[in-house]
């Protein structure tokens, strides 16, 4: 059995927009991605670590361990092997608390790609390909995040660009979800239930397509 790691935040974590709650397993994106590889004969486990509000490499000044970063080294440990790692983040980059820029995020994401190839996982376990993938482009941040997001739409513009930038200058995969589905209009940031479904769908054919499971 293979084993896919999606790191990630509240997007992918599934919170139902403008509420506290959460998704279904097999109706947020992880759980249709693999769900859609087991329908076509894959063998394999998706393994979630999403945390709502991660960063990059930034630390929230108000709730703890929001910095991507820290403790991804030890996760690898964990959950290896791994077949691949899918990164999506960013989006939280942008909370009105930083004044980040889109190369900035990207430069966070590449930080993640270096902790994910020096982990210090058991030797001669392999080292996972890596997917990242760009969050859907943020829109007039609404409801009861929009002072968290303040100007998040204007700071994000290019994010999607850079990150593929990283992915080829990291030699990593690269998808931009934006490609498929739209933010929420609900919030402006997260994803609804049908955009989840083709999230998912659209990574899991572009997965198969590369031949990676």
């Amino acid at each position: 059995m293979e084993q896919i790691l999606i790191y990630g935040d509240s997007l992918t974590w599934g919170i139902i927009p403008n509420t506290r709650n959460r998704l279904a397993f097999d109706k947020r994106w992880p759980g249709v991605l693999e769900n859609s590889l087991k329908a076509q004969g894959r063998n394999l486990r998706v393994i979630e670590n999403c945390l709502n509000g991660r960063r990059t490499t930034w630390s929230d000044p108000f709730k703890d361990g929001r910095d991507g970063s820290q403790g991804l080294a030890q996760l690898m440990e964990i959950c290896s092997p791994l077949k691949l790692v899918i990164l999506m983040l960013g989006t939280n980059d942008f909370q009105s608390s930083h004044q980040n820029t889109a190369w900035m995020s990207a430069q966070g994401t590449a930080k993640l790609v270096q902790v994910i190839r020096q982990a210090p996982i058991e030797p001669g376990m392999p080292l996972p390909e890596i997917l990242i993938v760009a969050p859907p482009v943020i829109l007039a941040p609404r409801g009861v995040i929009a002072n968290k997001f303040t100007g998040a739409e204007t700071r994000s513009i290019g994010l999607a660009d850079e990150l593929e930038k990283i992915a080829q200058q990291q030699s990593t995969l690269f998808f931009d979800a934006g490609r498929v589905t739209e933010a929420s209009l609900i919030d402006g940031i997260h994803l609804d239930e049908d955009q989840h479904r083709t999230l998912g769908e659209a990574i899991a054919g572009f997965v198969a397509g590369k031949s990676i499971i």
